[in-house]
């Protein structure tokens, strides 16, 4: 491909185009107009209502497309077989630091004692989240979910929450590399969480080039991360020629090896 073929095919994939909430615009050679969105998936009050403009953009899309369909009621975890009790399964300093979070955050001991490690992860995560005043019926992709079902706006998912909790059980370990890592990043978390917040709650938002801290181990980050994004990349590029909203976690738009850089790539 000559240099003006490659200038052109670059130019062409990313546009200019800002928004006050973290979003990316991407042209494919297909005619997908992709209106990407870094999402969270639990949000304060404060980010309710979503943008006009950003609603405008959902009303005038042909589907919105998110990593699961999270307003269909019912828990994908029920059918998760109970493990031997947590103390038996960890190292003693790992299980204190558990006891000690669970203590903070009034989480029952039976919530999480039989439940595989990956889970335990989750839920701890949730509470932090939630003490931050974070809760899922305010998370961008609810929001979005519902605003696309009350438009008759068609949705997509790229994996969808039967997939998502597949993925966790196949974790090598139990998924005991997750709950290390939720473990040892905790308060980077919590800041990286905060970071987020403030894209969706202030006129400041991430570039193009912006990154996040990683809180994954390498391993964690090719099965969650790496992998995921490239399965996502060739889903939208075999999407129909249209316009779509597509909402997946700000680690997936802004981290390494990010979705459009993936598309940027899959161009040059």
């Amino acid at each position: 491909m000559g240099l003006f073929q490659r200038l052109r095919s670059m130019f062409s994939l990313l546009t200019a185009t800002t928004y006050p909430w973290p979003a990316i615009d991407i042209r494919l050679p297909g005619k997908q107009y992709l209106h990407l969105v870094g999402s969270i998936h639990m949000g304060t009050q404060d980010m309710a209502p979503l943008p006009d403009r950003l609603l405008k953009k959902l009303q005038q899309s042909d589907a919105l497309i998110v990593e699961a369909d999270i307003s269909i009621s019912g828990s994908p975890f029920t059918e998760v077989t109970p493990e031997a009790p947590l103390e038996t399964r960890l190292a003693a300093e790992h299980y204190q630091q558990i006891m000690a979070l669970c203590s903070e955050f009034s989480i029952p001991l039976a919530m999480i004692d039989t439940v595989p490690m990956w889970q335990v992860a989750l839920i701890l995560q949730a509470h932090q989240a939630q003490k931050l005043g974070l809760r899922a019926n305010y998370g961008i992709d609810y929001q979005l979910l519902e605003a696309a079902h009350k438009n008759d706006i068609a949705i997509q998912e790229l994996e969808g929450t039967q997939n998502q909790v597949e993925l966790l059980t196949s974790l090598p370990n139990g998924g005991i590399t997750l709950l290390n890592d939720t473990l040892h990043h905790w308060h980077t978390n919590a800041r990286m969480l905060q970071t987020m917040i403030s894209w969706w709650l202030s006129a400041t938002t991430p570039k193009d080039n912006t990154s996040l801290p990683d809180t994954f181990s390498d391993e964690l980050h090719d099965i969650l991360i790496a992998q995921r994004n490239q399965q996502w990349c060739t889903f939208l590029q075999q999407l129909p020629p249209g316009h779509y909203v597509v909402a997946v976690g700000a680690l997936h738009l802004f981290g390494e090896g990010n979705v459009p850089s993936l598309l940027k790539a899959k161009r040059s």
